[in-house]
């Protein structure tokens, strides 16, 4: 049994997956109440699935980007619970979760979320093997700028504002973008990707897993 978490950004989503079932899922916008709101939602898992910490089996939690305070309090979570029970963990990119959930598709896609001060980090994926792909590490970039790079009929999805999505979408011959519901990050999904990876062995040590941040200082217009 994994429990995954996804709290990097305001929106936080809690899973519970046995390999063949996502036995309970719940996401909600925290508006940064994280510290609060996190372990009662975990207790609420054990409660409504009538299972205890004991029943768990692994942990899959997504390591960023995304706000600094909201991955160190998902992160010290899922490091506790793993020492505190012996529990493997994989770490997983929250670009990797949003790509996860998109229909396989031969143009390439742009995975956002919200980064601060109106920016948004993203990362370029491209299906090889069956599966999305990121094609480079994550950056941050303004929605503007974001607009200058799409040349080519790409799919963007992920955490969009409402004035994103109308600048992204100006850009209508080339920018596809993806609905509200598949944009929705989903610990659903993330505990499939976390599965995947603990039973192929890829575990992270909980003691040295850490967040990825990116600054948010203006960065070049990729080409």
């Amino acid at each position: 049994m994994l429990l995954a978490f996804d709290t990097s950004t305001s929106w936080i989503s809690l899973a519970l997956y046995d390999g063949v079932f996502i036995r309970y899922e719940t996401t909600w916008q925290s508006q940064h109440h994280h510290t609060v709101e996190l372990a009662p939602a975990i207790q609420a898992v054990y409660k409504h699935t009538d299972i205890t910490s004991k029943d768990l089996t692994g942990l899959a939690v997504a390591v960023g980007p995304g706000s600094f305070t909201s991955l160190r309090i998902g992160l010290a979570a899922v490091k506790g619970l793993s020492l505190a029970l012996n529990l493997p963990v994989a770490g997983v990119p929250t670009l990797d979760v949003i790509a996860k959930a998109q229909p396989l598709d031969d143009r390439p896609m742009i995975a956002v979320l919200q980064a601060g001060r109106s920016r948004l980090a993203y990362a370029l994926y491209k299906v090889e093997d069956g599966k999305w792909k990121a094609q480079d590490e994550p950056g941050v970039i303004d929605p503007k700028d974001l607009v200058k790079t799409i040349t080519q009929p790409t799919l963007i999805c992920g955490e969009l504002s409402a004035d994103d999505r109308a600048t992204i979408g100006r850009r209508w011959k080339n920018a596809i973008l993806a609905s509200p519901s598949l944009s929705l990050r989903r610990a659903g999904f993330l505990a499939e990707i976390g599965w995947e990876r603990l039973m192929n062995d890829q575990s992270d040590d909980p003691v040295t897993l850490a967040p990825i941040y990116l600054s948010t200082s203006k960065t070049p217009i990729p080409k």
